[in-house]
Parts: C-alpha cells; structure tokens; sequence
C-alpha cells in the first residue's frame, strides 16, 4: 500500500513542484482552509503549545498566531516541494544570504565548523541555498523516513543542490571519514528527545529535555559551533543570519554549548512567534 499511495501522489508532487509561486501560495490557502478549518489538524496540540509558552498574550493573540502559524505551515510545505525543480536563480532570490564572511574566515582556515538550527522558518530552503555557496561542504544530519520511497523522495529533495545528507545513526562515522574535508555539519536541535536526555533546561516557558549530542560532537572534534537563523521578511521571501556562538567548543563548561542554542532560537521565535514548528509534539513527555 505505502508503494501504491506513492507513486499515485508522484505526479501531484512534481506538478506542484513547477507551479508559479503566485499559484503555489493561492494552493497553499486552499491547503489551509482545508486542513485547519475543517480537519483542524494538531489544533490541540498547537494552541496549547502556544497558550503554555506565552502565557502573557491573551486568547485573541494566541489564536492570531495560531491563524498565522496555520498558513505558514502549508507555505513552508509547498515551498519545500519546489526545492524538486525550482532553478539555483530563483533559490538566490528567495533566500538572501548577504553575509557569508564567517564561512569564509573558516573556509581559507580550512576549518570545519559545525551548523546549529532549529525548525524556524524554511529551515528546507535554507540549507539548499547554503549548498550554492563556494565554500564549505554543507552535511544536514536527518531522521531517515520509515516509508522507504518518500525517504528517497525527500533525499533528491534535500541534495538537489548539492547537500550531503548524513542519518543520525551514522554521524560519528560519517564525521570522522570528513575530517579532512572543509565541511559544515547541521544539526537541527528542537526535536523531541527521550525524557531521559541529559540536559533540562527551560525552554518557551515549559521543562525542557535537549539533545546534547551535537554539543559533544563538537567538543570531540573541537568545531567551532554556529548559530543559523532563518528569519522570515514577508510571505516567501527568508534570509539567513549567522552567529558565533563558540569558537573553542573544547574550552566551554557542561550543557553551556546546547543552552546557548536553545536561547538564540527563542529569541528568534519570541521574535516571529507563528514560524517556528508548533504542530511538532515538543513537550509530549511533559504531560506523560
């Protein structure tokens, strides 16, 4: 059945794939209308979320980000399909990236570095325009999909311009054959970790548990660790921002490497409250 729901969605895919945008953000309200206000979608799960990391705003402004969140989630799904054809012209367009310099003092350093994110803005379009650059290698360490044939849908999706993708289960591998390549390995760090993840920390309000394995990667090979920002301009159009979090990841105390992190990405959702994943199940052991 997972063969056949395939290749029947296929050709949808791609034919949306090669949609104008002005058409791809008129299907994506349509999505929208479709998914939230009738199936309602995660509804639950998004306005308490959203009620229990700003308790401050009041219930007309969390259902405004609430609204807000619910057609950019259709954008940035739509969008991350175009990354099947759209052209490394429009990509540039999209995606500013106006200063690349700390790449490049590390670059001619050849120096590797390590790239921290989280699902804040089009992290998917993100990581493709990072790829047109001419400098480091770019290595996004993803979650392998169960269904086989949309795992190597999403992979064309992913390394279309040049991403390397690396599974979790073989990053330490996978890094020790690139040492001597200059390369940038991302790790998006605000996923769902088990509630026995050795750092807890406050996170939206909320008890947080956070990965510390990208902390102790860099730790290990002594990769200077970068904060990547993907903030939104308007409708379409993002730009990524970068920030030094550590230099000498080596020198830094326990958990300080992860807690910086999650900070900066709370700053940039506290910022832009409806782009940041609120349909994901972040704090699901929270309540168990």
């Amino acid at each position: 059945m997972r063969i056949i729901g395939y290749y029947l969605s296929l050709p949808f895919i791609y034919l949306t794939s090669i949609l104008p945008f002005r058409i791809l953000y008129l299907l994506s309200d349509i999505l929208n209308f479709f998914i939230f206000n009738l199936i309602g979608y995660r509804k639950k799960v998004i306005l308490e979320n959203l009620t229990k990391s700003f308790p401050e705003k009041s219930p007309k402004e969390i259902h405004m980000i609430y609204k807000d969140f619910c057609r950019f989630f259709c954008d940035l799904t739509l969008e991350s399909v175009k990354l099947l054809t759209i052209s490394e012209k429009k990509l540039r367009e999209i995606v500013f990236f106006e200063d690349p310099s700390l790449f490049e003092k590390y670059f001619k350093e050849h120096q590797s570095v390590i790239l921290v994110l989280g699902h804040f803005g089009n992290w998917e379009l993100a990581g493709a325009r990072l790829s047109l650059e001419a400098i480091h290698q770019l290595v996004v360490i993803y979650h392998p999909l169960g269904n086989k044939h949309f795992d190597k849908l999403v992979h064309k999706l992913r390394s279309r311009t040049g991403t390397e993708l690396l599974s979790m289960n073989e990053t330490l591998r996978g890094m020790i054959k690139n040492k001597n390549r200059v390369t940038a390995t991302g790790f998006v760090g605000d996923q769902r970790p088990s509630p026995t993840a050795d750092i807890h920390m406050t996170f939206l309000n909320q008890e947080t548990t956070v990965f510390n394995g990208t902390e102790k990667i860099a730790k290990k090979f002594k990769y200077p660790v970068i904060y990547l920002s993907v903030k939104p301009r308007k409708r379409g159009l993002y730009e990524i921002k970068t920030d030094l979090l550590c230099e000498n990841p080596e020198l830094t105390k326990e958990e300080e490497i992860s807690k910086m992190h999650m900070k900066r990405l709370e700053e940039d959702i506290k910022e832009n409250p409806a782009y940041w994943l609120w349909s994901h199940d972040r704090w699901k052991y929270n309540r168990q």
